[in-house]
């Protein structure tokens, strides 16, 4: 999946923004907002003016449509039999393959495999314009943009067939597809401003339903061979533009034209309607339309604090600054430029370390069948494991996500990332290994290992750079990984040319490529953090001496506290 969607909360993000910025700031998903031409803002929601049932259905409908089409094309391990069997690019195989009735030959394995490797390149690569155009335009033009693009895809791909002499439909097709994924659901996020104290609860449904989503293409897969191909991929792709149809009325008639308002602005409405109040009072009680604005007044103030009341805000404050201080790097790059940032060790590693990932990732689910039938030596068995594959994929998205919140928000930054090296090399080796039992418990980390990373990469990011420039320096981060994607097209070649369909080599020189660059970013990240720790104890210690001299009987507890003052709109908003 991409790593564009794994930005848990709009508000988590602004929630730590570094002490010097304007708590008000509205999140951009943009990373060119600063280098497009201005447009008039339209005005944002404000939750409260919706009513109850219509934002819950929003909601609903989002979670379905999500569901239905957000990261469909991740779901290739299931549908890529499909093609096989319908015989897509076996004009591609030579007269001695045909000859021998080889199941699927070389040069079509890397043509099938260029479909999901351009798919996954352009849902990365496809933040920076999804971002721009939701910040310009709003969630309705995306979401019909998405109609757009998923509703062309659909076609081509059921089309493909009858005009592959003439023209590559398959390719076209699913990258369609892909880029139509990312333009419904980042114009999602926004719905978790509806009812503020969910919002955790509802980014998490958002979640777990771009997730579940690949298994759209296992469940026809099981359609198809149930009925013994007679639903061949033109009936199904004809079938699934019921959905883009669907995206498109709602978007039209249902979701909103604006993205709700976040909980920073709707405390600064507040603010804004309260200093409204108070000049009010200052006029005549006998004006009647001061009377009417007053009692306006006082609505606003009474809808936005019951909307925002679910948690009391000095205590979630209090817990926000327990989580940054647990995290051990929050602020490290803070008000620097974008240029500072981007050529810091802070993000030149955790690139690295992405690419790879990334890399790994997507060779793997592109690969699955193929490797398990030449590490097991036995076709039927490398289907076995393919099939738990396509189960499991979308069904460790969900399981993980409690999982995942409970480690990020209650360990250092430090020990996400070793961890994360620690799994990763797990799996590398359970990758090499010829056994049934290391294929399964290769699946069962990996599925539960790809969510985790790609949440912890975000939350990084976060933390170290800041909410000023989050767009353009995470941007970067998707695109160049999206990018280096490509570079499976010669994994390919490697495996099945150089190193004759064994995949080990390639899994190996993986495996060691990201170990040693995880392990330098753990070991700077450590080092980093523990230099800022014993910087704050030996700041707090100078102040705690300075203020012993000026207030006898002042503590260090009293010194913390004034250097971290609580605000009591800081942590409102929901989870992560």
């Amino acid at each position: 999946m991409s790593l564009l969607h794994r930005v848990s909360s709009t508000e988590s993000i602004s929630r730590l923004a570094s002490p010097g910025e304007e708590r008000s700031r509205r999140l951009s998903f943009s990373p060119v907002n600063e280098w497009i031409p201005p447009r008039k803002e339209e005005e944002a929601v404000s939750a409260f003016e919706v009513p109850r049932w219509m934002r819950m259905l929003q909601v609903v409908i989002a979670v379905i449509y999500c569901l239905l089409s957000a990261g469909i094309v991740f779901g290739f391990a299931a549908i890529k039999p499909v093609f096989i069997q319908e015989g897509v690019y076996r004009d591609q195989c030579t007269k001695d393959e045909l000859d021998n009735n080889v199941e699927v030959c070389y040069n079509q394995e890397l043509r099938l495999n260029l479909m999901f490797t351009v798919a996954a390149v352009g849902t990365n690569v496809c933040a920076l314009p999804v971002g721009t155009i939701l910040d310009r335009y709003g969630p309705r033009v995306s979401g019909i943009i998405s109609s757009v693009l998923l509703t062309a895809g659909c076609l081509l791909l059921a089309f493909a067939w009858d005009m592959k002499d003439r023209f590559d439909g398959y390719i076209t097709g699913y990258l369609l597809l892909a880029l139509g994924g990312p333009f419904v659901f980042i114009s999602s996020f926004q719905l978790s401003n509806t009812f503020p104290q969910y919002s955790g609860l509802i980014l998490a449904l958002l979640t777990g339903a771009f997730d579940t989503s690949s298994a759209v293409f296992l469940i026809y897969r099981l359609i198809y061979e149930s009925t013994e191909g007679k639903f061949w991929p033109k009936k199904f792709f004809l079938v699934y533009l019921a959905v883009p149809a669907f995206v498109l009325v709602v978007q039209l008639f249902i979701m909103p034209a604006q993205s709700y308002k976040t909980v920073s602005e709707l405390v600064k409405q507040v603010e804004q309607e309260e200093d409204a109040l108070d000049q009010t009072r200052h006029d005549s009680i006998h004006d009647r339309p001061t009377q009417t604005r007053t009692e306006r007044t006082q609505s606003i103030v009474s809808e936005v604090t019951n909307l925002l009341s679910s948690k009391d805000g000095s205590s979630q404050a209090h817990t926000q600054e327990q989580k940054q201080a647990k995290s051990g790097v929050h602020g490290a790059m803070h008000g620097r430029t974008v240029v500072e940032q981007v050529l810091s060790p802070w993000w030149i590693l955790i690139t690295l370390f992405t690419i790879l990932q990334m890399l790994r990732i997507n060779y793997f689910v592109a690969t699955v069948r193929s490797q398990y039938t030449y590490l097991l030596q036995s076709r039927e068995l490398a289907i076995q494991v393919n099939s738990f594959f396509d189960v499991a994929l979308p069904l460790g998205g969900i399981i993980s996500i409690p999982f995942i919140g409970i480690v990020l928000d209650n360990t250092s930054t430090t020990f996400v990332l070793g961890l994360l090296v620690t799994i990763a090399t797990c799996i590398g080796i359970l990758g090499v290994l010829p056994y049934t039992w290391a294929a399964y418990a290769n699946i069962c980390l990996f599925v539960l290992y790809r969510p985790f990373y790609y949440t912890a990469v975000s939350d990084y990011a976060s933390r170290v750079f800041g909410f000023e420039n989050f767009g353009k320096v995470y941007g970067f981060i998707i695109c160049l990984s999206g990018l280096f994607n490509f570079a499976q097209s010669g994994l390919d070649a490697l495996t099945h040319g150089t190193f004759r369909n064994n995949p080990i080599p390639v899994n190996v020189i993986l495996l060691v490529a990201a170990f040693v660059v995880g392990v330098a970013l753990v070991g700077f990240v450590w080092s980093q953090s523990r230099g800022s720790a014993r910087e704050e104890l030996e700041e707090e210690a100078e102040e705690a001496d300075e203020r012993t001299r000026l207030v006898p009987g002042a503590d260090v507890e009293r010194v913390r506290e004034d250097r971290h003052p609580v605000d009591v709109h800081a942590g409102e908003g929901g989870g992560r």
